[in-house]
């Protein structure tokens, strides 16, 4: 099969196979002699794969171990488990960042009065400078527990 209809199979644009291709995630494929990509059953299978465990929130480099133990019959279940139980706390941890990012912004709306007047609590408490002191230490709670996006190895 070609691209398209691994595309199509697979839920997969042809963009992020070819760029899956290119980092590694999924092996590159023989080619045809006119050059195009030929594409068998597994690899369906294996973009459906890599796709569900996107959905769930696993990093590139995490999958790519968890296909390297997928593909492994030999591997240990107790390996797989204690990747997921990783991100497991990661995704539990990140829960925990955006409740005090939902308390933040809900404080913020309930001090803003939202009517004609140009005064706005919640523009003043971004801009660091806020009259509520409440107010100032929301955001500077909310700001101190939040870590930049993490980023897998090989993306942009």
């Amino acid at each position: 099969m070609n691209i398209g209809q691994l595309s199509e199979a697979s839920g997969v644009s042809a963009k992020m196979i070819r760029h899956y291709e290119s980092i590694g995630l999924i092996p590159k494929p023989p080619r045809s002699d006119a050059g195009y990509r030929r594409y068998q059953q597994t690899d369906v299978q294996l973009l459906s794969f890599v796709r569900r465990a996107r959905a769930v929130g696993f990093a590139t480099a995490e999958i790519k171990s968890l296909v390297a133990m997928w593909l492994d019959r030999r591997r240990s279940a107790r390996e797989v488990k204690a990747l997921a139980a990783r991100h497991l706390a990661t995704v539990e941890a990140r829960i925990d960042e955006l409740k005090v990012i939902a308390k933040t912004i809900s404080h913020l709306v309930q001090h803003c009065h939202g009517g004609d007047r140009p005064e706005c609590p919640i523009l003043d408490a971004l801009a660091d400078r806020g009259s509520d002191e409440q107010t100032e230490n929301v955001v500077h709670v909310a700001a101190s527990h939040r870590q930049p996006p993490r980023r897998s190895p090989g993306r942009r």
